[in-house]
């Protein structure tokens, strides 16, 4: 037999791994612990991310408007360019560290945009949306009734974060622009998120240990649990739990030791009532057989003279002779029967060849006439050669019984099987009658529970085969009639001896 292949077997075990309890629950840990912990550092993120930014630049913002009304406020209506670049260096020397510019007309006329520092910020760099707003004057009835306000905006210059602010000073002043980095400020939060991710990954960690441990702890339980109903399963009904503690798991060993006693009681009322039924039926089995040999006898000779009775009592005489052969098969059928049940029936191994074998059970019965035959001389099997006799015979007896003649017999054999086909052409098997056709003493009419036959000959064929290892099966044809199709090991291993079953059943023979 080609055995799976190792990527189908890796597949299949960590499909296996993947459906357990145990993988189940330290991943709903994990998760629950992940989705806290990334819901608890985002909040933290974003809260510290607020309160840093909101700090940074209301601190810059206040700063800035209280330097530029200190350092424009002697400044002359549209100043000089020169003074303006002053008061811009004025107001960016700032604890806040933050560059300014200064735009306000000068005194000939044009706009002039004085920067506090040389290649630095410049009005350029302010958003034309800032610039805008800072501008616009407000009607005297709306907000605080101050023509002008300052705005802000946070924006991205070289990849880096900046603020930039602007206002208009109140009474025909310049109008003055900062720009502030929050390069330091977006170091603070990355190094707050790293932190906030180390914990995450510190906190999913430790929610599997968690989830590992509570596993080991709910779960061994159970695994003892189901190793006790895999060991009751397998017939050790004697298997019991050690009960601790008042939990609902201890609560769950309770009954399950409760209920194996309850089986374990009940299979021992039974088996002794089976093995009762055995002895009994192989008592009377075998105290039959003396009485029912002289029977026997007597019919035999009766046989041999019904021709010179008189006519009204030979029909009488063959009923009796018919009737004692009727009881004698079913009582050596029932006495088989009794060692299936028993495990007292051995096999007697040969090496016979089945060809050879299967027409000397048609020839033994006169059947060479109604069975066309279809095997290979040469073909050697070690079998028991009586006990596939019995099932050849109830199997093409059944077939000529039921379909009538011709019934076609073909055998077929390999390396490690044997298959014998018995197959004839009648009407074939009902449908609700196949599944039962090899239970015992079944009659598929529930109105002719009296037949010629006594109603056990396909399950001892059946059991004749499993003693070999092999099966039987029943099926109808596609174009009519039955099939049955027999099974056997080209070699087969007798069974270990059953010595509790021995003891149990008296074997007749």
């Amino acid at each position: 037999m080609t055995g799976t292949p190792g990527p189908v077997r890796g597949w299949a075990a960590g499909l296996l791994r993947l459906t357990s309890l145990r993988l189940r629950l330290v991943v709903v840990f994990a998760l629950v612990a992940l989705t806290a912990a990334v819901s608890a550092s985002g909040i933290a993120y974003w809260l510290n991310r607020d309160a840093v930014l909101t700090r940074t630049q209301n601190a810059a913002l206040n700063d800035f408007r209280q330097s530029l009304a200190d350092n424009t406020g002697s400044l002359p209506v549209q100043p000089p360019c020169d003074q303006l670049q002053d008061a811009a260096e004025r107001i960016a020397n700032s604890a806040q560290r933050y560059e300014v510019v200064l735009v306000d007309r000068s005194a000939a006329g044009g706009s002039c945009a004085a920067p506090s520092g040389e290649g630095g910020f410049t009005l350029s760099e302010v958003p034309e949306s800032l610039r805008t707003a800072v501008n616009k004057e407000r009607p005297a009835d709306e907000g605080d009734g101050l023509p002008y306000h300052l705005y802000w905006q946070r924006i991205t210059l070289d990849g880096d974060p900046y603020l930039v602010g602007g206002v208009k000073v109140i009474g025909g002043g310049p109008t003055g622009y900062m720009l502030k980095s929050l390069t330091s400020e977006r170091d603070d939060l990355n190094s707050l998120a790293w932190s906030l991710g180390i914990a995450t990954a510190l906190a999913l960690v430790g929610s599997a240990l968690l989830a590992q441990a509570a596993a080991s702890t709910v779960l061994r339980p159970v695994q003892r649990l189901g190793d006790a109903a895999r060991r009751l399963g397998e017939g050790k009904l004697d298997t019991r739990l050690r009960v601790s503690g008042t939990d609902e798991l201890a609560d769950l060993s309770r009954t399950f030791n409760s209920a194996a006693a309850s089986l374990e009681q009940r299979v021992e009322e039974l088996s002794a009532r089976e093995a009762a039924s055995r002895r009994f039926v192989a008592d009377m089995s075998h105290e039959l057989r003396t009485p029912l040999t002289a029977i026997t006898a007597v019919t035999e000779v009766l046989e041999d003279e019904v021709e010179s009775f008189d006519p009204m009592v030979a029909p009488a005489v063959r009923l009796v002779v018919s009737e004692t052969r009727r009881l004698g098969d079913l009582v050596e059928n029932l006495m088989e029967v009794t060692r299936f049940d028993a495990g007292t029936a051995r096999l007697v191994l040969d090496d016979v060849d089945v060809a050879d074998l299967v027409t000397a059970c048609i020839d033994a019965r006169a059947w060479l006439d109604a069975v066309e035959l279809d095997a290979e001389r040469g073909n050697v099997a070690r079998l028991d050669p009586r006990r596939l006799d019995v099932i050849l015979a109830n199997l093409i007896g059944n077939a000529l019984k039921h379909g009538g003649s011709p019934v076609r017999v073909s055998v077929r054999t390999d390396a490690e099987s044997l298959t014998v086909e018995v197959r004839d052409f009648g009407p074939g098997i009902p449908e609700e009658v196949l599944p039962h056709v090899f239970d015992r003493f079944y009659k598929a009419s529930a109105s002719r529970p009296r037949s010629e036959g006594s109603g056990l000959g396909l399950s001892i064929a059946l059991e004749n085969a499993h003693i070999h290892g092999g099966d039987i099966t029943a099926a109808n044809g596609p174009e009519g009639g039955a099939i049955f199709t027999l099974r056997l090991p080209m070699d087969a291993a007798p069974p270990e001896p059953d010595d509790d079953a021995t003891e149990d059943a008296r074997e007749a023979e």
